[in-house]
């Protein structure tokens, strides 16, 4: 095992610093473009692969990503945060490849999950500025590469969709590929490895039991929408997943080493995946009702709507400008009063944003504002998150648990947007918008809102618990 030059960590922002944090940064844009990309050019993808399986082209990587983060996590805190990071990159990359030159779908699947491994870059880097810096550098380093990838979200669709129309649908996987082996070079020359090192081995068994049931699980829950929440097939699924993180979780009780430690998880890092799990989900569902909404004309007399088509733009890069308002100013002040704080403020922006939609679903301007709120909070809510969860941890296990918050988020996030895709879906009208997509009632609308604003409510539980708590209130 190589042996990392010994460095004393970071106290202070520097020209070095700055970059250390354009190039994390630039890391975790590889986790963006991989799995956002693609779905630039899914009808393209479809007509190509001839299948109209959109959501396994969808969530292929995200599901993949589930699957690769125990392993990743755990074995980042044994051989070295900055060379897992290296070699997630360079997965990424290969697995771009694959899809770029796929003849069918399941070749094209298999470079998918090789490109979810980019999923793995949020929380090393994550992990890797906790150990390079000093607590309170480093907690400001945290929003800065949680949230910096955002910018992409602005300004993606304008750069690739040129690149589409002269090069083709493929481009988006050349792009990546290339991004990636850029950002896996400029981590490998001037990231530094980190200074602490957990020992002992891998819990391959229980990281494959635990990776296999999350993203069973999460395919059940993104997929059965589609294929029938109770076909044969969805239902042999949900069992699968639940069989493997049973089997997880027995061997974690027994095995010295488990990948993630159950008897280790803390009451306030219970209480910080609780908030997590549940604000992560509210913003995220919001989001994905803001971008419906924004598609149906007042016209229609359903009771909101935003317009047309041409407000999905400026409701979608408004929460991207928020994310990286959000996290930046979130990792500053978790820097001076502690990460449980900021995760509660998150958390009631998101709350009041979210109730304001009650009548932004049919006041454009209102909308926009809300949806940058809801911009600030998940970039809040995410770097406060990761800072909390890593500040509760000893060094040797930051990266284990910098993955289970990642793993979280995602559950959130898929959870709820099933949930509340259900909600519009039981509240459908006649009628159809121009591109033959459903519309719903206002009442279906207003519900959809009532709940993620209740979960954002219920969020705020835990969230006011842990700020209370001196442990987790003080930066460490």
């Amino acid at each position: 095992m190589e042996k990392p030059a010994p460095r004393a960590q970071e106290q202070r922002w520097s020209k070095r610093l700055i970059g250390w944090a354009a190039v994390l940064t630039l890391a975790n844009v590889l986790a963006d473009v991989a799995i956002g990309s693609p779905m630039m050019v899914l009808p393209q993808l479809m007509e190509h692969f001839d299948t109209d399986q959109a959501a396994w082209l969808n969530a292929s990587a995200l599901l993949a990503g589930a699957l690769w983060s125990p392993l990743l996590a755990k074995s980042s805190d044994v051989f070295g945060h900055r060379r897992i990071l290296i070699g997630t990159l360079l997965l990424a990359c290969i697995g771009a490849l694959v899809c770029l030159v796929a003849p069918n779908v399941w070749i094209f699947l298999v470079g998918r999950f090789l490109q979810g491994a980019a999923f793995a870059a949020v929380f090393i880097t994550v992990a890797l500025a906790r150990r390079i810096c000093t607590p309170r550098v480093a907690m400001a380093l945290v929003g800065i590469v949680t949230s910096g990838s955002s910018v992409v979200g602005i300004v993606e669709p304008f750069l690739m969709q040129p690149v589409i129309d002269v090069f083709g649908y493929r481009s988006v996987f050349l792009v990546a590929a290339l991004l990636a082996a850029i950002a896996a070079l400029c981590v490998r020359s001037f990231i530094p490895e980190s200074p602490v090192r957990g020992t002992g081995r891998i819990d391959v068994g229980g990281a494959l039991l635990l990776g296999g049931g999350l993203g069973a699980v999460l395919a059940y829950t993104t997929l059965g929408s589609d294929l029938g929440w109770l076909s044969v097939g969805m239902v042999a699924l949900l069992a699968a997943g639940a069989a493997g993180l049973a089997g997880w979780a027995f061997l974690a009780l027994r095995v010295d080493e488990p990948v993630i430690d159950i008897r280790a998880l803390s009451r306030p890092i219970l209480l910080t995946l609780l908030a997590l799990v549940l604000a992560a989900g509210s913003f995220r569902s919001m989001l994905q009702l803001t971008g419906i909404v924004a598609q149906v004309p007042p016209g229609l007399g359903l009771g909101y709507g935003l317009g047309d088509g041409e407000a999905v733009a400026v409701l979608l890069a408004a929460p991207n400008l928020g994310i990286v308002i959000g996290g930046t100013c979130a990792g500053w002040l978790a820097g001076r009063f502690g990460p449980a704080l900021p995760l509660l403020g998150g958390i009631a922006v998101g709350a009041a944003a979210t109730l304001a939609m009650l009548a932004g679903v049919s006041m454009l301007p209102l909308a926009v504002v809300c949806g940058t709120l809801l911009g600030v909070a998940a970039g809040a809510i995410g770097a406060s998150g990761y800072n909390l969860a890593t500040s509760l941890e000893a060094p040797e296990r930051q990266g284990t648990i910098a993955g289970l918050v990642s793993v979280v988020l995602a559950l959130g996030s898929v959870v709820l947007n099933i949930a509340g895709g259900e909600i519009l879906k039981a509240s459908h009208v006649p009628g159809t918008l121009a591109d033959g997509a459903p519309v719903s009632t206002a009442t279906g609308v207003y519900l959809y809102v009532a709940s993620a604003g209740a979960c954002f409510v219920l969020a705020a539980v835990p969230a006011t618990l842990l700020a209370r708590d001196r442990r987790a209130s003080g930066w460490v």
